[in-house]
């Protein structure tokens, strides 16, 4: 391959371009970044962007203000994959006294990848 490579240079008459320079990124802090992200509630939660290890605590959290705010019905998307996810709810809805029952949703609004929960 360098073979070919030093052919296409020589067949430009030796000239090869610099590669554009690309402005420098502004510097990064990590107190930048907010500490809370605060989400609008809704009776739909996709659990897509958080870490599994973070997973249960949202969950939890979820629950408590789906709760508080009168839903009876919400969706909690987790996605297909392995089903990591998916247990880790499931566990802790079928441990949750709100939790009336859970299930799995038409596949329009989400099939496996989702679990809607009725709650009291």
């Amino acid at each position: 391959m360098a073979g070919l490579w030093q052919r296409m240079i020589e067949g430009l008459g030796g000239r090869r371009s610099a590669p554009p320079q690309l402005p420098e990124p502004p510097p990064f802090e990590e107190e930048d970044l907010p500490e809370t992200v605060v989400l609008a509630l809704s009776d739909v939660i996709d659990l897509h962007s958080f870490p599994p290890r973070q997973i249960a605590d949202l969950v939890h959290e979820y629950l408590d203000a789906a709760h508080r705010a009168g839903f009876r019905r919400v969706r909690i998307i987790h996605g297909k994959g392995q089903g990591v996810q998916r247990e880790i709810v499931r566990k802790i809805l079928a441990t949750d006294p709100r939790v009336v029952a859970f299930g799995d949703p038409p596949a329009e609004a989400g099939g496996w990848g989702a679990t809607w929960v009725e709650l009291h």
